[in-house]
């Protein structure tokens, strides 16, 4: 039986509950009638149920995929305008225990380097990413209770956030590391984290468990449930996704769903963000060897349902995709994008030696992070290095809130603002950084209340004159 309320992942994850949706979604996939209504419902900006959302995504009648499409942009929109927020992943090490068969650093490869890096190393990275402007980096770590302790994950944190480099600054650190125990997300709250991430890869119980033959991430119900122990041990962002290819997608597509409504029901607040990873290619991984790969139109269409069934949520797409897709799919719901990606061990401050790849998988979208800027700006989009929320405590149900009433744009449009410029004087190229103050003075404008803007232009010019971390 499908109970939200449930903390047990078969019930707040129900096969049956899925099964019957899709079984619903397929049945009524032509049906106009019900589809108007389950859009016109979406544009109340309230969010749609699973089993609402599966019949959008499903839906094959071109002028309603044309309304579902036009709706998730203007959601998106509403609800985060046109910024657009960056970040790096930096991985602290490719030990592993897990047997994860789509993974290359599952245990039985031998060949991949391994390698765990020094808190000099980190250092030395940490460093490299500043002076390339980041100020939200999200750490991955396999699982190894030997190499990877939770104390090694905490030193990493300490080191983060201690390094200040000439004008650079982390900000935010986001961890992405294995499930654990209520005693050890504690842990990782004191230590200031940002969002907690971890993604389910499949809903699928029974792939689930194939596809992690061996270790402790095939304990499928302590994976699935460990959002619950994060927000029990005072973690109040979280970040859900799951690997598309690895299963059917409408399958995956309907257990995140209900994943989310789980989290809203049983600690009342929904994702933080989701991802929307695609498997790659990798060091001992082939892609074509799973049957479930979905094609770019397939992908636009899940970002897009997505966007319409959550709308509060931050959407992230990583370097996994090409500048073609990442294009695509901003339009449609994305407002987190990862830009000049490194997912080896180490890489940021000096290259890695093709002998020793410890990638977890291929990049496709290789552009420095000063391309991807320049790129987002010429779009229109305003690049976002704010981390302004986390750090003033606007988090878990009280970011909810002001996202819910779109009153987080008041927040989010100036900081934007304030840390694009930051970027400008510190780190631009000089066609990046015109592009850039002449989009930052044509956004001024876009800002509703005059005071708000006479602030915002007085601490803009104070950036250009060396004082830096001004926040709404």
């Amino acid at each position: 039986m499908y109970n939200p309320k449930s903390l047990k992942a078969e019930e707040f994850i129900s096969h049956e509950e899925i099964l019957s949706t899709l079984e619903y979604a397929e049945a009524n996939k032509n049906n106009a009638a019900l589809i108007d209504e389950i859009i016109n419902k979406a544009e109340k900006r309230e969010g749609l149920s699973h089993r609402e959302a599966s019949v959008l995504l499903a839906c094959e009648l071109e002028d309603k995929n044309a309304r579902i499409y036009a709706l998730a942009e203007q959601i998106k929109k509403d609800f985060y305008g046109n910024r657009i927020v960056l970040f790096a992943p930096l991985y602290l090490s490719n030990y592993c225990v897990n047997g994860c068969v789509y993974c290359p650093y599952h245990a039985k490869n031998k060949h991949i380097a391994r390698k765990k890096m020094t808190q000099e190393e980190v250092r030395r990275e940490v460093i490299a990413l500043q002076d390339m402007g980041h100020k939200r980096l999200a750490i991955e770590a396999g699982e190894d209770p030997v190499n990877n302790p939770i104390e090694y994950i905490l030193e990493c944190i300490k080191t983060i956030y201690g390094i200040k480099h000439k004008n650079g600054a982390i900000r935010r650190v986001n961890v992405n590391i294995a499930a654990t125990t209520v005693e050890n997300y504690r842990k990782l709250h004191e230590a200031g984290i940002g969002t907690y991430i971890l993604f389910q890869e499949t809903y699928h119980k029974d792939s689930y468990e194939k596809l992690h033959p061996t270790g402790p991430k095939h304990n499928y119900a302590w994976h699935t449930e460990a959002m619950d122990r994060a927000m029990e041990g005072g973690i109040d962002d979280v970040g859900l996704g799951v690997l598309f290819g690895l299963e059917m997608y409408k399958y995956e597509f309907a257990g995140l769903l209900m994943h989310a409504e789980h989290l809203e029901a049983v600690h009342g607040v929904g994702p933080h963000t989701i991802s929307v990873p695609r498997i790659r290619a990798a060091d001992d991984i082939d892609p074509s060897s799973f049957d479930n790969g979905i094609d770019d139109d397939t992908f636009a269409k899940i970002v897009a349902c997505i966007r319409i069934a959550v709308p509060y949520t931050g959407m992230i797409v990583s370097t996994r995709e090409s500048q073609k897709c990442r294009e695509r799919v901003l339009h449609l719901g994305i407002s987190q994008i990862s830009g000049g990606s490194k997912t080896s061990v180490g890489g940021y401050a000096e290259p890695e030696p093709a002998e020793e790849n410890s990638a977890q998988f291929d990049v496709s979208d290789t552009r420095t992070l000063d391309e991807v800027i320049c790129w987002l700006m010429k779009m229109g989009y305003i690049p976002s290095f704010c981390t302004a929320c986390y750090r003033e405590g606007r988090t878990g149900d009280r970011f909810m809130e002001l996202c819910k009433s779109k009153q987080i744009q008041n927040c989010c449009h100036p900081n934007a603002l304030m840390t694009l410029k930051e970027y400008l004087v510190d780190y631009a190229s000089p066609e990046t950084k015109q592009v850039g103050l002449e989009l930052i003075k044509k956004e001024l404008f876009n800002i509703p209340k005059e005071k708000v803007r006479e602030v915002v232009v007085d601490r803009l010019e104070k950036i250009e004159h060396g004082e830096r971390d001004f926040r709404f």
